[in-house]
């Protein structure tokens, strides 16, 4: 049986946390199939103007966005198993084998445009247009790997089914997703960018010490992550989907539909929804991150129910909406693991690297939460990357991250630079140059005046980088290839090759 006044009293306490801390808040929103059922705010959607969010108040819904797009190409009957050359006439050459659905289930192996920028110096505040995002991605010189090999998220993709529904409708993608909210009645619109005016719009929030900041976020927004709207219009959205109502006939199970690697195992990753458990329940949903937002919705298709948690604020949001779930639904939330390890671990070779801390895991720069298995390993729950590790050892971990067999061990705390490394080194298709120094640090490109960074050397000629931007943090891997040359690889973009220069 739903508890649906348990349910009430867990968001009315999330919230209630936001009102009390006095700064930016949060609105949480419960749902089944006839609509909104229960509902809790708290905080202020506007610090400076003392404004409470609302559950009406609109908000950066990020790369909740995603599977919007993915209704609209269903509808369109786009054939996503096409690839993305047949598709889009100036398809960037690099990707154009890779198929749509790859593309868009996040096996594509696609450069993230965004990490490709920040690698090279461009910061993710800096002003972009659709236009020279895409000018950008014409440039990239190869895949990150091979397409169904693994999960690693890139919001590249959906760009790319952006501009695909575009030239095959003829009108502009913001125009596509009125039409499709207008029959439900629905305030979500694409914003181009951060100038564009909506009208109530949560401002954004990130914490730096005891103060509050804004956050920003200058490229062109896109079918990625550029819907807005408030969480009471989310939670509408998503009970339309799970009640099946017009315009959204069916379309739920053809989002949630299997994917699958090239050897054929389960993804947990579907066209723009993210499949999970909670106890016996089983679960969609998606998160959503900007500078200075964070929001997660889920939905439990069997018993007909969801919640949505949106923030203006630089926080988790998963957790949140699991714990108000779990209380509907009378399931226990997951439990912390037996034997989680802490510090720093690598491969044995190549740019793979973790680090645990804090219950959690950052893999390649992926964060995810980590919970027990149930078997005494560790798993994410997970909100973008799927994980499944156990302990081998006092110094090793194993298991699948994004669907590929990882074996990781503990990083020597002593580890020197490998003396190789020093020099100075130009990228063979961009043109930007790192200078590594033998003091262990470097210079980066940024913004045309260079960056400094402490390097955190691994074994085997490599070594980590820092590129810490606002609340964001980038740590890209350096290291040195068979033929002398350097590779740079995040988790979302790994296209830069670099040779020594004199």
């Amino acid at each position: 049986m739903l508890d649906w006044s348990g349910a009430r009293t867990e968001a009315a306490a999330i919230a209630g946390a936001w009102t009390r801390e006095g700064g930016p808040g949060g609105a949480v929103v419960l749902f089944d199939r006839e609509g909104i059922r229960e509902v809790a705010s708290g905080g202020f959607a506007a610090i400076e103007h003392r404004l409470p969010f609302t559950p009406d108040t609109p908000n950066r819904l990020a790369s909740i966005s995603k599977h919007i797009c993915a209704a609209l190409l269903l509808r369109a009957g786009i054939p996503l198993e096409d690839s993305l050359g047949s598709l889009l006439a100036d398809a960037p050459p690099a990707l154009a084998e890779v198929p749509l659905a790859r593309a868009l289930d996040m096996t594509g192996a696609l450069p993230d445009t965004m990490e490709a920028f920040w690698q090279q110096g461009v910061p993710f505040t800096a002003s972009l247009a659709a236009a020279e995002i895409l000018a950008f991605a014409q440039r990239f010189p190869a895949l990150n790997g091979r397409p169904g090999e693994e999960m690693a998220y890139s919001n590249t993709g959906w760009r790319l089914a952006q501009k695909v529904l575009e030239q095959r409708s003829g009108a502009g993608y913001a125009q596509l997703v009125a039409g499709l909210m207008a029959p439900l009645g629905l305030p979500i619109r694409l914003a181009r960018d951060e100038s564009e005016v909506i009208d109530g719009l949560a401002t954004g929030y990130w914490r730096d010490g005891d103060a509050w900041r804004r956050g920003r976020y200058g490229f062109n927004f896109s079918a990625s992550g550029g819907m807005a709207g408030s969480a009471a219009a989310l939670a509408r959205w998503a009970s339309a989907l799970l009640a099946g109502r017009e315009p959204l006939a069916g379309l739920l199970g053809q989002l949630a539909a299997p994917r699958a690697f090239a050897d054929g195992s389960a993804s947990v990753y579907r066209l723009g929804l993210v499949a999970s458990t909670l106890g016996e329940t089983a679960l969609l949903g998606h998160g959503g991150s900007l500078p200075g937002y964070r929001n997660h919705f889920l939905m439990a298709p069997e018993p007909g129910v969801g919640v949505v948690v949106l923030g203006n604020r630089e926080e988790d949001a998963l957790w949140p909406a699991l714990r108000v779930l779990a209380a509907l639904l009378g399931e226990p939330l997951p439990s912390e693991p037996d034997n989680i390890p802490a510090g720093l671990y690598a491969a044995e070779e190549g740019p793979f690297w973790a680090e645990f801390g804090g219950g959690a895991i950052s893999f390649m720069g992926g964060y995810e939460k980590l919970v027990g298995d149930g078997a005494g390993g560790m798993r994410s729950l997970p909100a973008y990357l799927d994980v499944r590790l156990t302990r081998s050892g006092e110094d090793a971990v194993e298991g699948l991250i994004g669907g590929v067999r990882r074996r990781l061990l503990r990083v020597p705390g002593a580890t020197p630079l490998d003396p190789r490394l020093p020099g100075r080194w130009r990228d063979r298709h961009f043109d930007v140059e790192i200078l590594i120094r033998g003091d262990g640090s470097a210079r980066l490109p940024w913004a045309a005046t260079g960056l400094d960074s402490s390097l955190t050397p691994l074994p085997g000629g490599r070594a980590l980088a820092d590129l810490p931007h606002g609340p964001w943090r980038h740590r890209p891997c350096l290291w040195l290839q068979p033929d002398g040359s350097l590779r740079l690889a995040g988790h979302r973009s790994r296209i830069l090759h670099f040779d020594r220069t004199a």
